[in-house]
């Protein structure tokens, strides 16, 4: 979903997908939709398209019938949209399916396939657990080169 600027376009966005959520849950009648969820509303700058972002509640990838639900219930939405926002022109609604939740499920899985260690002693170094005394993995220091410590008082 593009970021908006305009923050007329963001309001009114908002003010379409309150409208939006209400309409399909009180007025639409067409058993296509089921249980959809209005998860944003991207106005372009000149008010005339919104892009609008659904999730189907129970389905995990795209479902062309509520697809085609949606888009045959969208000059209902429109018209139903221009009696509640009192605007002069009410912009022309296009639904997708939003995918950003299953995007942000997918690189939540390849972060946590990157923190998971390869090997026991790279678990032990990544832990932090190395011995007192032993040096890091890696590192040059002697093993007894830090244990000193000097007390002044």
């Amino acid at each position: 979903m593009p970021k908006q600027d305009n923050q007329r376009a963001k309001r009114l966005g908002e003010q379409i997908q309150r409208e939006l959520t209400e309409l399909l849950r009180r007025d639409v009648k067409d058993e296509r939709i089921g249980n959809v969820t209005i998860t944003a509303v991207n106005v372009t700058g000149d008010l005339r398209t919104a892009r609008v972002y659904y999730l189907v509640f129970g389905k995990d990838g795209p479902d062309p019938k509520v697809q085609q639900g949606l888009t045959s219930a969208a000059g209902f939405l429109r018209n139903a949209l221009s009696k509640a926002l009192m605007i002069r022109y009410t912009p022309t609604l296009t639904f997708e399916l939003d995918t950003t939740i299953e995007h942000g499920v997918r690189l939540t899985q390849l972060i946590d396939s990157l923190k998971k260690p390869e090997g026991s002693a790279a678990a032990t170094a990544a832990a932090g657990t190395a011995g007192v005394g032993t040096p890091a993995p890696g590192s040059d220091a002697s093993p007894d080169e830090h244990d000193h410590i000097i007390d002044e008082g």
